[in-house]
């Protein structure tokens, strides 16, 4: 009997390691942004964690709670800079689960909890830790760990949206206290941009940049608040010098402008995060859009899709935040300025006649379109593959116990 049960629970937890590894039961995604831009009392806590580009390091991880201040806690934040009320919300973002459940559950006791804070240079010690403790009534209080005695606790209010157990987003009454936080951050060392691109890889781009002062005035105003330049290399320059030379002073600046985003990404958030960015260009132009397409694949290469042409990034130029410069394999074409680039009709079905000659008759080129379809289609079989060896290992353990 004992053997005949183990041999079952073998095959139930194939079954369910099975289903978990399936596509149906990856982790939930959500957007820090969006969930609170539903919640109008958290504007400016919105508005301050894409300002100090929190909310990127927050999308991307699995497990986070968030505790949000309204609109009138925000007020304590004004006298600091930006790169100190950054740290100052990273003592905000725990990186663990704390849904309102989890907190009742305390029972009157207490748990720590790091914070994205802690991962900073500037974390001292045990500083970056969060104290959460419950009290009377079910009331839980945040403080941070070190915190001075005349520090007042932020007391819990309201859970406003939990993704169990990946994302809470939490209430509570006040800006957390930390004086390693609150410290003046120094300002980013001066770089000279035109004589980094001109170290590595972007001579060419470089020389470009310099020539036009509208473009060199916008990135040297815009790198120090956060800035990604993505530079093509010499070769990429030559040959796109044609069409170039072609443009007009206008569409010149704005080509330049389109290689630069006014964020800071380094590249292991671009190569975990999908989707499109503005440019300097979008700012100069505000009737047009201006965008490209940000990809990644399987972790390791990084693309930039223009829906004209495809770069992708060949290697790092410089990389310090708020400043990150990329090598990248070809000149950006915005479509605003360029025809769009059609993706190829689908190849026709191979007739019955043909059989394996006409399916290995069928194009294999790569191109820029899309590539969802590919993806899913070749996730299923992987689907299909975990379900049988499921379905097999309860068949073994059955005949088994048979």
């Amino acid at each position: 009997m004992a053997r005949s049960s183990i041999l079952l629970a073998v095959a139930v937890a194939v079954t369910a390691a099975a289903l978990l590894a399936s596509p149906a039961a990856a982790a939930k995604s959500y957007n820090i942004t969006k969930i609170l831009a539903a919640h109008p009392e958290f504007s400016k806590f919105n508005a301050m964690l894409t300002k100090t580009r929190l909310a990127y390091d927050i999308n991307r991880r699995q497990t986070i709670t968030v505790l949000a201040i309204d609109n009138a806690a925000m007020a304590a934040l004004d006298q600091y800079s930006l790169p100190t009320v950054r740290h100052i919300l990273s003592l905000h973002v725990l990186v663990d689960y704390y849904g309102a459940k989890k907190l009742r559950a305390l029972s009157h006791g207490a748990t720590a909890s790091a914070s994205m804070f802690q991962s900073t240079s500037s974390a001292g010690g045990m500083s970056g830790y969060v104290n959460i403790t419950s009290g009377k009534g079910g009331k839980v209080d945040f403080f941070c760990e070190g915190a001075d005695d005349t520090a007042t606790p932020s007391r819990y209010v309201k859970s406003i949206k939990e993704l169990p157990y990946d994302i809470a987003v939490l209430q509570v009454s006040s800006v957390l206290s930390s004086s390693e936080a609150e410290a003046p951050v120094p300002p980013p060392a001066p770089v000279d941009l035109v004589e980094l691109l001109s170290k590595k890889y972007c001579k060419s781009f470089a020389a470009l940049v310099s020539g036009n002062a509208d473009v060199f005035r916008a990135l040297n105003e815009t790198k120090d608040n956060g800035l990604t330049l993505f530079c093509p290399v010499d070769t990429a320059v030559a040959a796109f010098a044609p069409k170039y030379k072609n443009l007009t002073a206008k569409a010149k600046t704005a080509i330049l402008l389109y290689h630069a985003v006014p964020d800071y990404f380094s590249l292991q958030l671009l190569k975990s995060n999908n989707g499109m960015v503005s440019t300097l260009a979008t700012t100069s132009d505000a009737k047009k859009d201006y965008s490209f397409d940000v990809k990644n694949d399987d972790d390791e290469d990084v693309t930039l899709a223009t829906k004209v042409v495809t770069s992708t990034i060949t290697a790092t130029v410089g990389d310090l935040e708020p400043l990150a410069v990329y090598a990248v394999s070809k000149f950006l074409q915005p479509k605003e300025l360029f025809k769009v680039v059609e993706a190829p009709a689908p190849a026709p079905e191979p007739s019955k006649k043909k059989g394996k000659k006409g399916a290995d008759d069928e194009d294999s080129s790569s191109d820029d379109s899309d590539d969802a379809t590919a993806d899913e289609g070749a996730a299923a079989p992987a689907v299909f593959a975990r379900w049988a060896t499921a379905a097999a290992t309860v068949g073994a353990a059955l005949v088994l116990l048979g």
